[in-house]
């Protein structure tokens, strides 16, 4: 009898419990996406130009070796913005973690395929996550107003983090996939988070010596 009362209760507790995270999740979600759907930018004519546009890493390809088309559609955006006047330079910044996997220098080759012209493109290779990459636009790169590009649902979760570390951003949307339903699921979920980073955990500081191995590694491409 004891034990059927304690499984009971914690049922009890499981069930409230995932309401709650349920519902911070939402309300994370419902914030991020109404505190920036301003400065979220779908059409090129409505773009206010800047000097620095920063490209959001991804991976170039999917598992099995298919093409990744939010990689294809957001190095298509960032072209199109360079072409067309709205950014003068651009910060590629993503995650190179090893030898046999770079981000930005895939982002660099890409864009350069599509008439963007090399010198006028910096390597972040230190954009692990979103908010290393926002936070590192400002503190490493100096970059206090400036474009985010990237597909519309990251864009939100971008310019929010932007907003709460005092950065004047705004944000193309790049193309979206409808078929990536795996990654606006990771999307929904990583808002949250982002709430967390900015109010709770103190990610801002870069050590030196990382940031000597960035730009040691940028020198280098």
């Amino acid at each position: 009898m004891e034990l059927r009362k304690y499984f009971k209760n914690f049922a009890k507790g499981f069930i409230a419990l995932s309401f709650f995270m349920l519902m911070g999740i939402l309300l994370a979600n419902i914030w991020i996406v109404f505190s920036t759907e301003n400065k979220n930018f779908y059409r090129l004519k409505d773009m206010p130009s800047n000097d620095v546009g920063l490209v959001l890493g991804t991976s170039k390809a999917v598992h099995g070796g298919k093409e990744n088309m939010f990689f294809k559609y957001r190095m298509e955006a960032a072209a199109r913005l360079y072409k067309e006047g709205k950014v003068k330079f651009l910060i590629l910044s993503g995650n190179h973690d090893s030898v046999f996997y770079n981000e930005p220098n895939d982002m660099k080759k890409a864009l350069m395929s599509l008439g963007v012209p090399e010198n006028v493109m910096t390597l972040d290779f230190a954009g692990f996550r979103t908010y290393d990459s926002i936070i590192r636009c400002k503190e490493v790169f100096n970059q206090h107003k400036f474009t985010i590009i990237s597909q519309p649902t990251h864009n939100a979760r971008a310019l929010f983090l932007a907003n709460q570390l005092g950065i004047d951003a705004v944000a193309f949307a790049a193309q979206d996939v409808p078929s990536g339903y795996k990654t606006y699921l990771r999307e929904y979920l990583a808002r949250p988070k982002a709430i967390l980073d900015v109010y709770l955990l103190d990610r801002s500081q870069y050590s030196s010596k990382k940031d000597v191995k960035v730009k040691e590694e940028n020198d280098s491409q």
